[in-house]
């Protein structure tokens, strides 16, 4: 199980980059609906992915996000604040989890 986290470890990383990116054009004002779109894609490969870790914190979180950018998310500062949040919070979890 070792080697598959290590050999997904990277895409993982960068769906949270994604995400983390989309929390910041929130917070800016700047998401697009492609990049909402995208961010949600992004949180529901890693819900899926995660799960199959035994990372069900980090399922839960994925898909609070996919939620929160299926819909129109802008202009709403905590909806802006939780989602990096979130992406905070994923992103620990995988420099944590071996």
């Amino acid at each position: 199980m070792a080697r598959l986290w290590a050999k997904h470890l990277p895409k993982l990383a960068e769906r949270v980059a994604n995400l983390e990116t989309a929390a910041a054009a929130l917070t800016d004002g700047t998401l697009t609906r492609s990049g909402r779109e995208e961010a949600s894609s992004q949180a529901h490969k890693l819900a899926g992915v995660l799960g199959t870790f035994g990372l069900h914190e980090g399922t839960i979180l994925a898909r609070e996000a996919e939620a929160a950018y299926l819909v129109d998310p802008q202009n709403n500062a905590e909806i802006a604040v939780r989602m990096g949040e979130v992406a905070a919070e994923l992103r620990a979890m995988l420099s944590t989890h071996r």
